[in-house]
């Protein structure tokens, strides 16, 4: 008879965010991916496979989890100028949560791996082609209401929010200061007030 899990599969990924997130993907060993997760090897290779299968799940659940939330956003009816200040104000105050911030920074390590890791680079694709869209059809909501008084191209604009949203995770990486991430936040959103 096979033993059940003695573990949360849902709270491992998350917990695979962070470690992943503070230490990179690189600098993960996996003893300190085991420490982290709190689980035993053979529960790590039962469960997940390797650590490299582990790293693209967690980054497959975290671009899931976060994008979906983001389209969620943007497909409630009224003010769509609200529902973008919202996604930002909603991704500044987890970089400024140091618990939540934690599970952020693995958008960083995966970044890295984007060039040499086609399934990694493919997941990313998938994630850009989905927010790049749901910005762009909420730009032209926005704009058909009379929200968005604009002659900026909206698909360069919904291009520019989607990759203003990974950028400030690189802000967080780089700076404690969450004056910072304010700062670049309003920046950010005064494209839509052009």
């Amino acid at each position: 008879m096979a033993r059940s899990k003695e573990f949360d599969t849902n709270l491992v990924l998350h917990k695979a965010m962070e470690v992943f997130g503070h230490y990179g993907y690189e600098g993960t060993s996996l003893q300190i991916l085991l420490d982290g997760l709190g689980i035993a090897r053979q529960s790590l290779y039962d469960t997940y496979g390797t650590k490299r299968d582990l790293f693209v799940k967690a980054v497959k659940h975290y671009l899931n989890e976060k994008s979906s939330a983001v389209v969620s956003y943007l497909e409630q009816t009224g003010s769509v100028k609200q529902s973008i200040e919202k996604i930002f104000s909603e991704i500044v105050a987890t970089l400024q949560d140091a618990d939540r911030r934690k599970e952020c920074l693995i958008l960083y390590s995966a970044i890295d791996q984007v060039p040499h890791d086609p399934e990694i680079a493919a997941l990313f694709e998938q994630d850009r082609i989905r927010l790049e869209k749901a910005f762009h059809e909420a730009l032209i909501r926005a704009k058909d209401q009379n929200e968005l008084n604009t002659q900026q191209d909206l698909l360069a604009l919904a291009k520019y929010l989607y990759h203003a949203r990974y950028a400030l995770t690189q802000v967080a990486k780089l700076s404690d200061d969450a004056k910072v991430l304010e700062e670049i936040t309003a920046v950010t959103l005064s494209v839509l007030n052009r």
